[in-house]
C-alpha cells in the first residue's frame, strides 16, 4: 500500500534546520530538527559548517524515505539569505560559507562605488543599503580580488536555498528571491544584472535564473519526486499571504527584526527611505516588494529585561499584562516620538508599576512600527495589514497598531511554519492533486479603540 502524498522542505535558519513534511492539506505530518556547531574560516571568522549541512540533507533524507507511510513527491528548500557557495565543476565548495556578518574591507566597497556613480546612487540602483558582507554580491567581488585563484576554479557561485537544491536535482540554478534580498547584484530600473556585475565578468559566475516555482528531476537513479530551486526565507513567508489574498495588503513579519512588505508597491526607491532602511525584495516571479526593516524585537527584548530588573520581576510577567486604556491615556501625550531608541532613554522610576512601564515601551514600539511601515505604503494606500510572528501574539501592542492605521484593517495572522508552507505552496501543482486550502492562515482581527 502507497504512503500518504507528501512535501518534503527543509527549513534551513542560522540557529534551526528543520525538515517538514506536509500532506496535501499542508498539516504537518513529521518534524525533525538539527543544531550544529558553527565553524571558522582560514581568517578565524565563525561560520556555516557546510559538510555537517550537507550530510544532514542526506541523512534526513534518508530516513523518511525508509518511512513506507509517507510517499514524497517534491523536495523544496528554504534558508537565510546573502550567503553564497562556490562550486567547482564537479560540484565541491571550493571556500568556507563565509558568515554575512564577516567584516567588509571598506576599501574594495568604496572602490566599487566609487566606479558607479558613488555610494548613494549604487544603493538607489540595487535597492540594497550599503550593508557590507550583507550585500552579497559584494562577497563575490571580494572572491574575485582577494582570491583569484579561486575565482579561476569557480564554475558557479549559488546562494545557500540553491545550493541545498543542487544537492539533491544535480542542477545549478540562480532564484529571484535570492538575487532580490539586498544583494547589490540586481538594477531594479533595468530589470538585469547591474553593469557591474557585467563588467567584473560576474556574470559569467552566476547560474542561469530560474523562476521559483520551476522544479526539476532529482539525480537518483529510479527516484519519481521532484526538486524545486530553493527560496531566500523572508520571500518565501510571503507566498501564501500572495496566493490567498489578491486585495493590496502588507505584511508585517515580526521577530527580532519586524520587516514591512509590501508587494503592492514598485515604485522606485527615494533617498529617504534607503536613508531609514528601506529596500526591495523580489518574489519568486521576480517581482518587486517594498519593504522597511526595524529592529523593534530585539529592543523589545533588552527593554523588558531592563523593566523586570528594576521592579524585580520576571519577564514572563509581561504576557499576562492586559490593555489599559487609563494607562494608554496617561502615556500617550508624553509618547509621541517614532525613534527606535525612545524607551531605553526613559528613566523607569517615571513609572508608578510594572504594567504602566511595559505599557510605555509597546506605546513606544508601535510609534517607530508606525513609522517604518508608512514610508513602503503606496500611494493607493493598502486594504489590510497582517503582523505576524512573535507581536502578533501582543494584544496590547495589535490593538495600538490597529488604532493607528484606521484606514486599514489590521489582523493578527498565524500559520505554523510560514516559511516552510511558502516553499511548499510555490510548487504545490507538482506534487498536490488538491486546490489550495484557504484556511492556511488564521486571521484575528483588531480593533483600536476610538
Amino acid at each position: 500500500m502507497m504512503g500518504i502524498p507528501v512535501v518534503a522542505i527543509f527549513d534551513v535558519g542560522k540557529t534551526n534546520k528543520k525538515l517538514f513534511l506536509f500532506n496535501e492539506h499542508y498539516q504537518i505530518v513529521f518534524e525533525k530538527s538539527a543544531r550544529f556547531l558553527e565553524t571558522e574560516d582560514e581568517d578565524g571568522d565563525p561560520c556555516e559548517n557546510l559538510e555537517s549541512l550537507r550530510l544532514s540533507v542526506f541523512d534526513s533524507l534518508h530516513e523518511v524515505f525508509r518511512r513506507t507511510e509517507f510517499d514524497i513527491k517534491a523536495i523544496n528548500f528554504t534558508s537565510y539569505g546573502a550567503s553564497f557557495v562556490y562550486l567547482n565543476d564537479s560540484g565541491h565548495p571550493l571556500t568556507p560559507l563565509y558568515n554575512y556578518l564577516k567584516q567588509y574591507p571598506q576599501e574594495l566597497e568604496k572602490d566599487l562605488h566609487v566606479k558607479y556613480g558613488g555610494a548613494e546612487q549604487f544603493s538607489l540602483t540595487t535597492a540594497s543599503p550599503s550593508l557590507g558582507s550583507l550585500n552579497s554580491g559584494l562577497q563575490v567581488y571580494r572572491i574575485k580580488n582577494e582570491k583569484p585563484d579561486v575565482f579561476e576554479q569557480m564554475k558557479y557561485a549559488v546562494h545557500l536555498p540553491q545550493y541545498l537544491s543542487f544537492l539533491v536535482s544535480g542542477q545549478m540554478y540562480s532564484d529571484m528571491t535570492s538575487i532580490g534580498c539586498h544583494t547589490a547584484l540586481w538594477d531594479f530600473d533595468a530589470k538585469d544584472y547591474h553593469q557591474w556585475v557585467k563588467d567584473t565578468g560576474i556574470t559569467q559566475k552566476l547560474a542561469p535564473i530560474v523562476q521559483g516555482d520551476e522544479v526539476f528531476p532529482a539525480t537518483f537513479p529510479g527516484s519519481t519526486y521532484k526538486v524545486g530551486v530553493g527560496l531566500h526565507d523572508s520571500s518565501s513567508a510571503l507566498i501564501p499571504y500572495l496566493l490567498n489574498f489578491h486585495e493590496p495588503f502588507v505584511l508585517i513579519s515580526t521577530g527580532t527584526w519586524c520587516i514591512s512588505l509590501n508587494p503592492f508597491n514598485d515604485s522606485p526607491l527615494t533617498k529617504e527611505q534607503l536613508d531609514k532602511d528601506c529596500l526591495f525584495y523580489l518574489t519568486y516571479a521576480g517581482t518587486p516588494v517594498k519593504a522597511s526593516r526595524l529592529f523593534a524585537g530585539y529592543e523589545h527584548e533588552v527593554q523588558t529585561k531592563r523593566i523586570a530588573e528594576h521592579f524585580n520581576t520576571t519577564t514572563a510577567r509581561f504576557k499576562s499584562i492586559e490593555i489599559d486604556w487609563s494607562i494608554i491615556d496617561k502615556l500617550k501625550e508624553e509618547n509621541s516620538s517614532t525613534s527606535l531608541d525612545t524607551f531605553s532613554k526613559r528613566d523607569l522610576s517615571q513609572y508608578a508599576h510594572v504594567a504602566e512601564a511595559y505599557h510605555g515601551l509597546v506605546i513606544d514600539l508601535v510609534n517607530a512600527q508606525v513609522e517604518s511601515t508608512r514610508l513602503i505604503l503606496s500611494a493607493q494606500g493598502v486594504k489590510r495589514i497582517f503582523v505576524d510572528g512573535g507581536f502578533s501574539k501582543n494584544n496590547i501592542y495589535m490593538t495600538l497598531l490597529a488604532r493607528e492605521f484606521t484606514d486599514a484593517e489590521v489582523y493578527a495572522a498565524s500559520m505554523a511554519q510560514a516559511t516552510a508552507i511558502g516553499a511548499a505552496l510555490v510548487i504545490h501543482q507538482h506534487w498536490n492533486s488538491h486546490p489550495i486550502p484557504n484556511d492556511i492562515i488564521e486571521l484575528r482581527y483588531f480593533r483600536g479603540r476610538s
